[in-house]
């Protein structure tokens, strides 16, 4: 149960991390038109919208699952309405799965080229998955503080992981000036990195009462690590992009390399945070 429920969270907070992302960076990265690239990224976003909606009422029914502590629980009608119904869980997932709905639905009408009203749905989605797991751990302020933190940094992760997938696909046809696409992620990527590190930190520090959790090498802290390895991956490759910019046009398929590499280490801290999510953390004492 417990894989399952690792897998579903990795799936569903991937899809949506894009989604957002990748409706935020379109516009500040291409200036111009870009009818191509908007039709595979209106077909891929649609596939997203609709593995969330899946992936999110799956997530529903194994968190039922085990809080009954049965799998038959989750085809107990009686049983998910009292999870969805009576829980915090299921109070913030209702809204979650609805905003979802509403988001899937949208793009197969009309208003689907309204970018203010894809971008909201997509941020309120996101800004949804900040009260599930150890983001609810705390009540009162201090609580809501956390949730508030954990909304940033989430913001932050799905820009910058969203941005890296609008750049691989404007490099698989690299029609447009590729160096100044590439000065606009960097200049944006400064702020993204800044505010993904400090929120992190804050969330260590908060949830462990460290600012790194010890023994190093067990549980908590151990999948931690491997999260901040993959991100520190992620910055070692943005640095030497940035830092051979101007070489940029000249070593096109060095650079797809170097940017499919990142967002595939960006997609390994995201699935090192889904396991987190089911660890308790290593609370000093």
């Amino acid at each position: 149960m417990s894989e399952a429920l690792v897998l579903c969270r990795f799936l569903h907070f991937i899809v949506v991390l894009m989604l957002f992302g990748a409706w935020l960076f379109r516009p500040l990265l291409l200036k111009d038109e870009a009818p191509t690239l908007d039709r595979h990224l209106a077909r891929l976003t649609r596939w997203l919208a609709a593995i969330a909606l899946a992936s999110g009422m799956i997530w529903a029914l194994l968190i039922t699952a085990s809080m009954a502590g049965s799998a038959a629980a989750a085809f107990d009608p009686a049983t998910v309405e009292l999870v969805l119904g009576h829980t915090f869980f299921g109070q913030v997932w209702r809204w979650h799965l609805l905003i979802n709905a509403l988001l899937l639905a949208l793009l197969f009408t009309p208003w689907r080229s309204n970018r203010p009203l894809r971008l909201g749905l997509s941020a309120l989605l996101l800004m949804t998955l900040a009260p599930v797991g150890h983001g609810a751990m705390l009540d009162g302020f201090s609580g809501q503080m956390l949730i508030l933190n954990q909304a940033i940094h989430l913001t932050c992760v799905g820009a910058w992981l969203g941005g890296l997938l609008i750049l691989v696909m404007i490099l698989r046809r690299p029609e447009h000036a590729v160096r100044k696409v590439l000065q606009r992620f960097s200049g944006l990527g400064y702020a993204l990195v800044a505010g993904l590190l400090l929120t992190g930190l804050i969330n260590v520090r908060v949830l462990t009462g460290q600012w790194w959790p010890t023994p190093l090498f067990s549980g908590f802290a151990l999948i931690l690590s491997i999260k901040a390895l993959l991100v520190l991956g992620m910055l070692a490759l943005a640095l030497f992009n940035r830092l051979r910019i101007n070489e940029c046009e000249q070593r096109i398929d060095t650079l797809k390399r170097s940017v499919m590499l990142e967002w595939l280490l960006g997609i390994g801290a995201v699935a090192a945070v889904s396991v987190l999510g089911t660890l308790p953390p290593m609370i000093a004492t």
